[in-house]
């Protein structure tokens, strides 16, 4: 693991966890070449881990999802689980069709990235992370999708986990589930959009979730909503 210092006090600090060392290098050198992002460490393995974010103080995670010694799930799992405030994490996988990843989004991971994203992507993909939003990309939605299409009927959902929500809750998590932004569900239905932030804020709260891509998987898992509607 390497320390690169300390950062302007504005940047967005970013560790980066990947055991190629040029992937390392090479999202380093994009991070750092921004004004508002500054890379405060890398690491080749997820082993360790909650003593390299100590040490760094990073604000975003960019974790490998697969890692000789201990992967990026079991990693995540270890970070999210520190005391006080933790990190958020992006993970970042070279498949669409990785088994890592519904594991991960359960975990409290932020965001999912291929590894082929182009440049400008994973630029955006730590600053939404960083602003406290959730990230999928389009592929990595569309295999969470088809996963829940493929599972056996048998598999039958909890819905009694939404019965803490309101009328207009469930209707906006549905919203929130189907892939809409805060604007789009403002408009469908026909309120302010501060007033979805606000029940998009409520929903999170008493279902005890990080963000809106856990908020997608329990609202799959939940039955809310079905592949295909």
């Amino acid at each position: 693991m390497s320390d690169t210092g300390s950062s302007p006090s504005s940047a967005v600090r970013v560790l980066i966890v990947d055991d190629q060392s040029m992937i390392r290098a090479g999202f380093a050198a994009l991070l750092d070449a921004q004004d508002d992002i500054s890379v405060v460490g890398t690491a080749e393995d997820g082993a360790g881990i909650t003593d390299v974010v100590r040490r760094t103080r990073p604000d975003v995670v960019l974790m490998d999802i697969r890692m000789p010694q201990v992967n990026g799930l079991d990693a995540a799992r270890a970070v999210l689980a520190m005391p006080g405030e933790p990190p958020r994490i992006l993970m970042l996988t070279t498949f669409d069709a990785d088994e890592y990843v519904f594991g991960a989004l359960r975990a409290g991971a932020s965001g999912f990235l291929l590894k082929d994203a182009a440049p400008d992507e994973l630029i955006h993909a730590v600053r939404v992370v960083a602003s406290g939003e959730a990230l999928l990309s389009p592929k990595i939605t569309r295999t969470l999708i088809a996963d829940y299409a493929a599972r056996p009927a048998s598999s039958s959902p909890d819905a009694a986990v939404l019965s803490m929500l309101t009328e207009r809750e469930t209707d906006v998590l549905r919203l929130v589930a189907r892939g809409r932004s805060n604007g789009e569900i403002a408009e469908e239905l026909h309120l302010a959009e501060q007033t979805v932030k606000t029940h998009v804020s409520r929903i999170l709260g008493k279902l005890e979730l990080r963000d809106r891509t856990q908020a997608v998987v329990t609202a799959y898992e939940a039955g809310l909503v079905r592949p295909g509607e």
